[in-house]
């Protein structure tokens, strides 16, 4: 019961050739890749000023205040390190791709 394999790829294959993208079509994968990558980079960016900005004074804190000390083991400052790292990431690889995308969108002006 079911598709064969071989069945499944020659439809693949089929479908693929089938359609052919623009000029225009291409030109937008490639502005997409590219604000993709622009994304990434600048988040890595901002993860790391994130991650030694955090780190500090978590470090500081834990040899320092006696509450912290007592409470925050080795866990605790990884996961408040990595927590200011991923948002950084996330937030400024969003920020970009969004402008990024604006940047590249042309609007019908004609309407």
């Amino acid at each position: 019961m079911g598709i064969s394999s071989e069945m499944r790829d020659s439809w693949a294959k089929r479908r693929e050739t089938l359609l052919i993208a623009s000029a225009f079509e291409e030109d937008r994968i490639r502005k997409s890749r590219e604000c993709t990558q622009e994304g990434v980079r600048a988040g890595t960016k901002a993860a790391a000023i994130a991650c030694v900005a955090s780190a500090i004074p978590t470090l500081v804190a834990v040899r320092t205040i006696p509450w912290a000390k007592a409470n925050l083991n080795y866990t605790a400052q990884a996961l408040i390190i990595s927590a200011a790292s991923i948002a950084a990431y996330f937030i400024t690889a969003d920020k970009t791709i969004l402008e990024c995308a604006r940047r590249n969108t042309h609007y019908d002006k004609s309407a």
